[in-house]
């Protein structure tokens, strides 16, 4: 009996654990939907988000899963991030600064035309 439950667990908790870090599993698989490595060093982007937003957690796993360094700050979190955000125009969430281009929402598209 409770090595059934203690496999459920293991279970529940395997599957959450490939889902915070499908991106980099996903790059492991799957190489060629890579960005350049002269386009990722060159990459200046920044995210401001949230830790509860969906379309920020969105944001993340494109970025992690094409290779694209960045810095996220998190607006709640921290005071000068805020202003930081609230500086660019804001407006809400999640907001990309990609190499000087401002992205106001979960664009995929628009990320990588910014990196060109």
């Amino acid at each position: 009996m409770l090595g059934s439950v203690l496999k459920k667990v293991a279970l529940v908790l395997l599957v959450v654990v490939v889902y915070q870090n499908w991106g980099k599993i996903e790059r492991v698989f799957n190489p060629s939907q890579m960005v350049s490595e002269q386009t990722r060093a060159n990459a200046r982007v920044v995210l401001y988000a949230t830790e509860w937003c969906g379309y920020c957690k969105q944001t993340r796993r494109f970025l992690d899963q094409k290779g694209i360094p960045y810095r996220e700050f998190d607006i709640e979190k921290d005071a000068e991030a805020r202003k930081a955000y609230e500086a660019l125009g804001g407006g809400g969430i999640p907001f990309v600064d990609v190499n000087g281009t401002l992205i106001r929402k979960y664009d995929p598209e628009a990320i990588l035309a910014a990196l060109k």
